[in-house]
C-alpha cells in the first residue's frame, strides 16, 4: 500500500484511533491473515469479527509480527487500533482513498459469468509488457477481495486489473464505486448464479453495471458473439470496442484452428493491423478471453505487432483452471476443478473432446452450485453434451450431480458408461479401476467438489 499515517487512514474510513500514534505510518501490505505479516513489514492488519474465529484475538500477534496497527470494530488493550463501525465497509473506503491518491493509475475491470479469472490473468501478463501491473492470481472479486487487491497498488503501479463478481443487482455498482475503472471488459452472460439473480436477464442487467460506471473517455470492451453483452453498448457513455469471431467485431479472430492438444491458433485482426497468435492454453474458449485481453493491451499502447507474440507467451497464473498435465502412463489430465457452471462446463467438455482426438475420454464432473430452479435442467444439459461429444466415461460426483448421469443416458446413440459416486474419494477409486494408459481426463466441478480427484491424479503422476 502507498504510505499513509494512521491519522490519514482513520480520516479516510471514518474511524477513531485507540492507543495509536497518529503519525505512525503504514508502508507495507494490508492483510487479514496475521501469519502473512513479516517483521518490519509496516503493514496494517484487518481484524474481522467472526463466528468461528475473531480477528481481534490475533491483533496483538499481528502487531508483534510487524503490523503498525490493526483496523477493527472494537479496541483491543495494548494494541494500536483504528476502530470503525464496520470493517468491510472501511476496507472499501480505504481502497478508494488510495486510488484517489494514484491519479495516473489505469484501472481495468472485468466481469462475466465465466472466464473472468483467466481473462484477468491474460490481461495482467500483456500489460506487464508495458509497465508495472497489479493483477494477483486467484479470484479476488468480491467486497473484500477487490479492495484488498486495490491496496496492493503502489506509487509505481501503472495498471490495476480487477476481477469483479456479482451475486445480485447493485453489487458491481458498489465495486466500481470503490475502484472506478477506465476500461471495462464484459466477457459473457450465462446462467452462473441464476439461482441468486432469478433470470439470465437479471444477470445481464447486473453485469452491465460495469460499463455504466465507465467515464466518457473510457473504453467498454464487449463480446460481439454474445447478444446480451453486445446490447450493453447502449448502456455506456464510453467508447465501445467489440471482440469476437463476428465479422463486424473491432478486434476479431480469423482462421481459428486447434492443435492436437486443443490449443488454439488464429490471426488477430484489428484496425491497427494483423498478427498471428498461437496460444499455449487449451480450449477454444480461450480465443474469446485472449481477444478481450488483446483489446485492453492495444488500448494501453501495446503495438499490434507485439501483441501477437505476447499473446503466444501467455501461461497459467491461477491454479485449477484448464491446467493440463501428463503422466508417465500417457494419461493426460485437465484440472479445471476450481469452479463450474453450465457455460464453463460446456467449454471444458469441448476442450476435452478436441484434445483427445482418438483417445478415450473421461469426464469427472461435480455438482454446479447456485443454479436455483435451473439446477436439474442445467446438470442434465451438461450430461447430454458430454454424451453428444462422445465422452467414454462420465463420473458424476455427489448425489446432487446425479442429473449429469440422467442427461447422458438419455442420449440414445451414446455408447459410453456413466457412474454415480457419493464423494471425491469414491470418484478416485472408480478412476483407479477404469483408467487406461493414454486416456484424457477432465476434472471439473463447483468449488472443492472435485479438486481432490485432480490432486490424486497429479500425485500418482509424480510417484
Amino acid at each position: 500500500m502507498i504510505p499513509m499515517t494512521l491519522a490519514e487512514i482513520a480520516s479516510a474510513v471514518g474511524g477513531t484511533l485507540a492507543e495509536a500514534d497518529p503519525d505512525a505510518t503504514v508502508t507495507g501490505p494490508v492483510e487479514y491473515d496475521h501469519r502473512k505479516l513479516a517483521a518490519g513489514s509496516g503493514g496494517l492488519f484487518l481484524a474481522f469479527p467472526g463466528e468461528n474465529a475473531d480477528g481481534h484475538d490475533f491483533a496483538a500477534a499481528a502487531v508483534a509480527a510487524g503490523a503498525v496497527a490493526a483496523l477493527g470494530s472494537r479496541a483491543v488493550a495494548g494494541v494500536p487500533m483504528i476502530v470503525v463501525a464496520d470493517v468491510l465497509t472501511a476496507v472499501g473506503q480505504l481502497a478508494r482513498a488510495v486510488l484517489d491518491r494514484l491519479p495516473d493509475l489505469t484501472v481495468v475491470g472485468i466481469t462475466g459469468s465465466s472466464g473472468k479469472t483467466t481473462t484477468k490473468d491474460m490481461i495482467g501478463q500483456l500489460l506487464a509488457e508495458i509497465g508495472p501491473v497489479v493483477a494477483p492470481a486467484g479470484s479476488l472479486n468480491n467486497e473484500l477481495g477487490l479492495p484488498h487487491t486495490v491496496l496492493m497498488a503502489g506509487e509505481k503501479t501503472r495498471f490495476l486489473v480487477l476481477e469483479m463478481g456479482a451475486r445480485g443487482l447493485g453489487h458491481l455498482a458498489y465495486l466500481t464505486g470503490i475502484a472506478p475503472p477506465s476500461i471495462g471488459v464484459v466477457i459473457n452472460v450465462g446462467v452462473a448464479h441464476v439461482g441468486e439473480f432469478g433470470s439470465v436477464e437479471a444477470i445481464a442487467q447486473a453485469k452491465g453495471e460495469l460499463v455504466e460506471a465507465l467515464p466518457e473517455d473510457g473504453l467498454a470492451i464487449l463480446n460481439a458473439d454474445d447478444p446480451l453483452v453486445a446490447a450493453m453498448a447502449a448502456r455506456t457513455k464510453a467508447t465501445v470496442w467489440t471482440v469476437g469471431l463476428a465479422e463486424n467485431a473491432d478486434v476479431r479472430a480469423v482462421g481459428v484452428r486447434l492443435d492436437d492438444h486443443g490449443r488454439p491458433a488464429y490471426n488477430l485482426v484489428t484496425a491497427q493491423g494483423e498478427t498471428a497468435v498461437t496460444l499455449r492454453l487449451a480450449g477454444a474458449h480461450q480465443v474469446g478471453n485472449s481477444l478481450a485481453a488483446a483489446a485492453v493491451a492495444l488500448r494501453a499502447g501495446l503495438p499490434v505487432a507485439e501483441c501477437g507474440p505476447a499473446l503466444s507467451r501467455l501461461g497459467l497464473v491461477s491454479s485449477r483452471r484448464m491446467d493440463v498435465f501428463s503422466r508417465a502412463d500417457g494419461v493426460t489430465v485437465i484440472d479445471d476443478s476450481y469452479n463450474a457452471n453450465p457455460g464453463s462446463m460446456a467449454a471444458a467438455l469441448n476442450a476435452l473432446a478436441a484434445m483427445a482426438g482418438n483417445r478415450r475420454t473421461i469426464a469427472v464432473l461435480g455438482y454446479m452450485a447456485e443454479l436455483g430452479g435451473f439446477e436439474r435442467e442445467g446438470h442434465e444439459q451438461v450430461g447430454r453434451l458430454a454424451a453428444e461429444l462422445g465422452v467414454d466415461l462420465l463420473v458424476a460426483v455427489g448425489a446432487e450431480a446425479a442429473p449429469f448421469r440422467a442427461g447422458a443416458t438419455s442420449v440414445d446413440r451414446w455408447g459410453g458408461e456413466a457412474v454415480q459416486v457419493s464423494d471425491q474419494e469414491e470418484a478416485t477409486a472408480a478412476l483407479r479401476q477404469r483408467l487406461r494408459p493414454g486416456d484424457v481426463v477432465l476434472v471439473k466441478g463447483s468449488r472443492y467438489r472435485t479438486w481432490r480427484v485432480a490432486d490424486g491424479l497429479r500425485e500418482e503422476a509424480a510417484a
